[in-house]
């Protein structure tokens, strides 16, 4: 009467790959949202409010009204808005509305016209002695 069920037996290998994630849908930080605090996701997030905190997700689009006071790391990330602090991702594009005041760690960087940086370019992956060469000789 309260037996438990038979556990199916797997036919698969050891070692081999897990089945796929399901897909995280993208969260929303919303125009009117302020967030104090970090923030980490797996999943992609488009943030058109505020956070002042650290950033650490899969994908980041911040758009025309966003804004981070903090780092962000991602693997890719879209600024249309404004960032005051380190941004560290494999892929980042500076659309014509960004403002960013940071260093940027990058191995893919776009940044179109009409974009505003301040702040230093180093390529991920640089050797430590390169990027020490070139603050150095600033």
């Amino acid at each position: 009467m309260f037996t438990k069920p038979a556990k199916p037996t797997s036919t698969a290998f050891a070692g081999a790959e897990p089945p796929p994630r399901k897909p995280i849908a993208m969260s929303l930080i919303a125009e009117n949202v302020s967030v104090a605090g970090d923030i980490a996701s797996d999943g992609d997030i488009q943030l058109d409010g505020a956070v002042r905190g650290d950033i650490c997700v899969r994908c980041l689009s911040i758009g025309e009204t966003g804004q981070v006071e903090g780092a962000i790391e991602a693997d890719s990330v879209e600024v249309r808005g404004r960032v005051v602090g380190a941004i560290s991702a494999r892929s980042v594009k500076l659309h014509a509305t960004a403002q960013v005041e940071g260093d940027v760690s990058h191995a893919q960087l776009a940044i179109d016209a009409g974009a505003q940086f301040i702040g230093r370019s180093a390529r991920l992956g640089q050797p430590v002695q390169e990027q020490l060469a070139l603050l150095a000789a600033e």
